[in-house]
């Protein structure tokens, strides 16, 4: 846990105060206090096959791989995460290795931050650095408003819905980043909401039956608002007796949507009055979802040589191989 929170917080695209201010901070104080504490909140989601993240990820990578295989695409899909194991550079050198000479890097980040798909094009670079023969590199850096995503999402809430009912509101929670990006270009913020409006439109729901908000708060720093946890808590007190939470942001489930809100959101929101909490899980490996996946990614292998082809020779002497790469936090 220490090994991954260092990696993660020693980011400059995650935590932007300067290295000699922070780095000191970051391992005397945050990483002694908070590695214990963040081990505890992995112990109450983890699975017998190991990190929902890991599991999910894995999942609709072989997946998609099917899918591309399905429409005809020689790729190899290979899944990495930005921190912690399998990491990037591992997997873009057993690609580039194993002869890939093109590669189409598919973020798991619907929305673009500096602090998430920048940080991965940060890390392809500083992997492609060390490299001689650097492949032909191309980036998926967003699809927040890519209409599969979106009706991925749309079927998926309203599947819980005929299952468990509809609530009173529906809060669609995404990832906080601190308000200062915003203000210095990034586009996260903008994004969310764009995507948060079209989900909206395509559930049909009135502007009061809904509200975005944004979790996961770090430090003493003004962040993106609303805020999650109070908002929920705002809603019990209003007299909303159900709430249900989705999480568009986060293609996976993993730590912050099945103990922050699944866990910490429902506890907030029964405590302040509310009466019954649901959270409706992430895409994962949803069919409709890889679908859309697999559309985006066709988009962006176009003009690539990667549609199978029957001539044996033909075949041989198609050398180039396409390759699809997921990454996730």
């Amino acid at each position: 846990m220490r090994r991954y929170l260092a990696q993660f917080l020693a980011d400059p695209r995650v935590v932007e105060i300067p290295r000699a201010v922070w780095l000191p901070l970051l391992y005397g104080v945050i990483l002694p206090l908070r590695s214990a504490k963040s081990a505890a909140k992995y112990a109450t989601i983890w699975t017998p096959e190991g990190s929902p993240l890991k599991v999910w990820t894995e999942r609709q990578a072989k997946r998609l791989q099917g899918w591309l295989g399905e429409h005809g695409h020689r790729v190899r899909v290979a899944y990495a995460m930005r921190y912690g194991n399998p990491s990037i550079a591992s997997e873009l050198d057993a690609l580039a290795d194993a002869g890939a000479e093109r590669i189409l890097i598919l973020t798991a980040y619907p929305q673009y931050s500096g602090t998430t798909t920048a940080s991965v094009i940060d890390a392809v670079a500083q992997w492609a650095q060390a490299r001689r023969a650097v492949p032909e590199l191309r980036f998926v850096n967003r699809y927040h408003d890519d209409r599969g995503y979106l009706q991925a999402l749309a079927r998926s809430i309203e599947r819980h819905w005929r299952e468990h009912g509809k609530p009173d509101h529906l809060v669609m929670s995404f990832h906080g980043v601190p308000e200062r990006t915003l203000h210095l270009g990034d586009p996260y913020h903008c994004e969310c909401r764009k995507t948060g409006r079209l989900l909206a439109e395509l559930l049909q729901l009135p502007a009061d039956a809904w509200t975005l908000t944004f979790q996961s708060r770090f430090g003493k720093a003004k962040w993106l608002e609303p805020y999650t946890e109070p908002t929920l808590q705002a809603l019990a007190r209003e007299g909303k007796r159900r709430v249900d939470v989705v999480c568009p942001g986060f293609s996976s489930d993993c730590l912050e949507t099945l103990e922050e809100i699944a866990q910490e959101g429902r506890d907030a929101f029964l405590a302040a009055g509310g009466r019954s909490f649901q959270y409706i899980p992430c895409l994962n490996d949803d069919t409709e979802w890889i679908r859309a996946l697999g559309a985006i990614t066709q988009q962006h292998l176009a003009g690539w040589p990667t549609q199978a082809v029957a001539d044996p020779k033909v075949l041989q002497e198609q050398k180039e191989r396409a390759v699809a790469l997921g990454a996730a936090r």
